[in-house]
């Protein structure tokens, strides 16, 4: 025990199967479970108070009065069903009313500054309102982590909503204890459950219709028993703007052989010709238009938008009639080519299979060029020589 305090005193965080394998070298004879059972018995391990686990400690009772704070988190949950196209992790914003404890969550396609915004105004709107202070971790779009400082372009949004923003200290995970009860509600009572082959918009009504489940949770207050639902209605939240805070929101799309991009439930064409080219989806939150733009960003189609998830097919009346003009530009008004012919090898084919059926090029024959002009010369020269004459007429 000595040596195992010494070596802890020396080195807090060293790892107790480490101490462990140096006892044994020692002579120490007892099982590892055995071992680790008397460190924590005798307390050989020093206190770090950056290291120490919030269990176990006095827990401060934290004052949320009526309509006074939101808290929001990010829910990452892993292997979404393919339809979504989301990668490897669906996203996931909750917002939790601090007092009374309802909450709703949002489905975003990722976790950017737009993708934020609009997650953010569409979880306000479905708990009705917003309440004077916004309570977040330190994310990256909302402030600067290692400061804590909250980002320019987030404090605009804040000011458009007539709110105000507190970021949670680092490692005190408890601050927001509400939304964390909340995250952990979807994603077991939830995300464990939804199967394959779903659309994005069939996943955000499972979320919602849980949510509000939920709002039927019993509470007790000053005696009397209540809902969280209850509660939320009579929280004063503040109304909210008319339209959401003008962010751009951009979404990369393939095009279809139909000539359409999907967004948000609905469908949007485009010129023809672009069938299977990346396109990016612009929309400015807020506006009732929407713009699809190309990799050189030239707008190429603008729509009006249709309600989300209405599974509606916006065409522009250009779209249509260009595209019914290439369609009937790649047919032909020729006869069918006649199948039942006769046409054996042509004499092309024929000098070609002639060299197939010839030597091959390793045969020295192949190699011996005969020139028929040495031998006629051969020939003549014979016949003018008078000695070839007489031995002719001899020989006959």
């Amino acid at each position: 025990m000595e040596y195992c305090r010494q070596r802890l005193s020396d080195d807090p965080h060293l790892w107790a199967s480490t101490l462990f394998e140096e006892v044994v070298q020692l002579g120490y004879a007892g099982g590892y479970s055995t071992f680790t059972r008397a460190l924590r018995r005798y307390q050989a391990r020093p206190h770090c108070e950056p290291c120490r686990a919030s269990s176990g400690r006095d827990v401060a009772i934290i004052a949320h009065p009526p309509g006074e704070e939101i808290q929001f988190d990010w829910v990452e949950l892993p292997d979404p069903p393919e339809e979504w196209s989301v990668g490897a992790h669906a996203h996931l914003l909750v917002g939790a009313l601090s007092h009374s404890g309802q909450w709703r969550a949002v489905l975003a396609e990722a976790e950017t500054f737009p993708h934020l915004v609009q997650a953010l105004d569409l979880v306000l709107r479905r708990l009705g309102g917003t309440a004077h202070r916004w309570r977040f971790d330190r994310m990256s779009t909302v402030c600067h982590p290692p400061t804590g400082r909250i980002l320019p372009t987030f404090a605009a949004v804040a000011k458009y909503y007539g709110t105000g923003v507190d970021i949670c200290p680092p490692r005190r995970g408890n601050r927001k204890g509400v939304v964390e009860k909340a995250n952990h509600s979807a994603a077991q009572r939830w995300w464990r459950t939804v199967p394959d082959g779903i659309s994005l918009e069939a996943g955000q009504n499972g979320i919602d219709k849980l949510a509000l489940q939920m709002d039927s949770r019993k509470r007790k207050i000053d005696g009397a028993s209540t809902t969280v639902g209850a509660l939320a209605e009579a929280e004063p939240l503040l109304e909210l703007p008319t339209r959401p805070f003008p962010a751009d929101l951009e979404q990369t799309r393939t095009v279809s052989p139909q000539g359409l991009v999907s967004y948000a439930g609905n469908y949007y064409s485009v010129p023809p010709g672009l069938t299977g080219a990346q396109v990016t989806v612009r929309v400015r939150l807020g506006e009732d238009d929407l713009h699809v733009v190309t990799a050189g960003r030239a707008i190429i189609a603008q729509h009006r938008r249709a309600p989300d998830g209405a599974g509606q097919t916006i065409r522009d009346s250009g779209h249509v009639i260009a595209l019914e003009r290439a369609v009937l530009a790649s047919f032909s008004d020729k006869a069918p080519c006649r199948t039942k012919v006769r046409r054996p090898p042509s004499p092309a084919a024929q000098a070609e299979a002639g060299k197939l059926r010839g030597r091959p090029e390793s045969d020295v024959a192949n190699r011996v060029v005969i020139d028929l002009s040495h031998y006629a010369a051969v020939a003549d020269q014979l016949r003018q020589d008078p000695t070839h004459e007489d031995q002719e007429r001899e020989s006959e």
